[in-house]
């Protein structure tokens, strides 16, 4: 026997993708199943809406939520600028249905993204998506 016949095999856990492969559509959850004993429960189950986030998406709502809501704390946690935090909980917003038709008060100026660029605060990349939402 070889030595890989031997070791206790490794369960490696992947995250469901949330649409099909072929046309787009988003999937439905027909089937859940207990690793213990094998049961298997069928039926069309409701998707987890936070479970089509990527780990980076997942990352904002843990920050925001350990830094009692608030958006300074995660900038911090998260390590990049006040803008930047913002725009990512704008788009998990979005993603999750809940985002806002209008912007906010407080939106950035053309100059002010420009000065947070010239400063290192932001990327040109993120500069870029800011001033798109202009």
């Amino acid at each position: 026997m070889t030595e890989r016949s031997h070791r206790p095999q490794e369960r490696i856990e992947h995250r469901a993708p949330s649409d099909c492969p072929v046309c787009g559509a988003q999937l439905a959850i027909i089937r859940l199943g207990c690793a213990s004993c094998g049961s298997e429960l069928a039926g069309v189950f409701r998707p987890c809406e936070f479970c089509a986030l990527h780990d980076k998406e997942i990352e904002m709502p843990r920050v925001f939520l350990s830094s009692p809501g608030n958006l300074r704390e995660a900038e911090k946690h998260l390590g990049v600028s006040y803008p930047t935090a913002r725009l990512r909980f704008a788009d998990l917003l979005e993603k999750l249905g809940l985002g806002e038709t209008a912007e906010p008060e407080s939106a950035l100026t053309r100059d002010q993204i420009l000065s947070e660029v010239a400063s290192g605060a932001l990327s040109p990349a993120e500069a870029k998506e800011l001033i798109s939402r202009l």
